[in-house]
């Protein structure tokens, strides 16, 4: 089967190919299946390389094209995480409502929260984990079972690695238990890591298919039953600092491994009353990466 070498646009996936993760290009309902790769493994090479992503999967399309490999399949229902990060990242108070809104609710009056949001003053930055914690599409993303009010944090994730270049974007929730955040700052690691506190999902998308990563228009809805108990939004036109500038302090005196997710932080609060419990669906979309759906359940 004859492979073109020029694919757009550049979304990649992962799909079960044989019993192995394989890396796959979305094609509107089909998907281009790349045998031997993964999306990390591809992401590393590009990033040892120093070249594209996009480029290295041209690459790798054209030696698929010479040697006859390669097919192409329907898009399966069942989409696993888009790739295996190394290491995720979470940022906060990037956008004002959650610095407001930290402030406010968790009753810090000394504005600890406002002041990281400053330009001016360092960004929060915090250790998410590793994929060990993380989820992709359509998996259950966890509910604390000594919390209260967890809610999800959806967030635009960007993809970086040992040079600390941006080598692409995907969509991350970072559910948190804010009840044990609430009671002191000091618990934001039980806050924040555990199992199934993460999803990255539906796809990675290569830099040059987003225009403007800083104009995406980000909704997220939950559902309960036939019931949405929660529907908000946020562009990322509101974030008070560059990608650049996480990247960088992220990267201060620090080895990142390919790939390494670092969440940008969320611009939509969801309130107590909104709290995830079980069989609930949340749901986060940027029309230029797609949807990222989770049910959520106890762990």
């Amino acid at each position: 089967m004859m492979i073109p070498n020029r694919v757009n646009p550049m979304k990649l996936l992962q799909v079960c190919e044989n019993g192995e993760m394989t890396a796959a290009i979305r094609e509107n309902g089909s998907c281009r299946v790349m045998p031997g790769w993964t999306v990390s493994s591809l992401l590393v090479a590009a990033d040892a390389d120093g070249v594209s992503v996009k480029s290295m999967v041209e690459q790798r399309l054209s030696e698929m094209e010479r040697s006859g490999q390669g097919r192409t399949v329907i898009v399966p229902s069942d989409l696993l995480m888009p790739f295996l990060p190394k290491e995720v990242w979470g940022c906060g108070c990037t956008y004002a409502p959650s610095a407001d809104f930290r402030d406010g609710e968790l009753g810090t009056r000394d504005g600890m929260y406002s002041y990281v949001h400053k330009p001016e003053n360092r960004p929060e930055t915090f250790f998410k984990g590793t994929a060990r914690v993380c989820v992709g599409p359509n998996a259950p993303i966890g509910i604390r079972r000594d919390s209260t009010f967890t809610a999800p944090e959806p967030e635009l994730g960007i993809v970086t690695g040992s040079r600390l270049g941006v080598l692409g974007y995907t969509l991350g929730n970072d559910v948190s238990a804010w009840d044990i955040e609430r009671e002191n700052p000091l618990y934001l690691p039980q806050s924040k890591v555990y199992k199934a506190c993460c999803s990255l999902g539906p796809v990675f998308v290569t830099p040059d298919e987003i225009s403007d990563p800083y104009a995406l228009q980000m909704t997220c809805t939950i559902r309960r039953g036939a019931e949405t108990i929660f529907e908000g939004s946020a562009s990322t036109s509101l974030l008070q600092r560059t990608f650049e500038e996480l990247i960088d302090y992220v990267g201060r005196s620090n080895i990142v491994p390919t790939p390494t997710v670092i969440l940008t932080g969320t611009g939509i609060i969801v309130e107590q009353d909104a709290a995830l419990q079980p069989g609930d669906v949340c749901s986060i979309h940027v029309p230029e990466i797609g949807t990222l759906s989770n049910p959520a359940a106890l762990v």
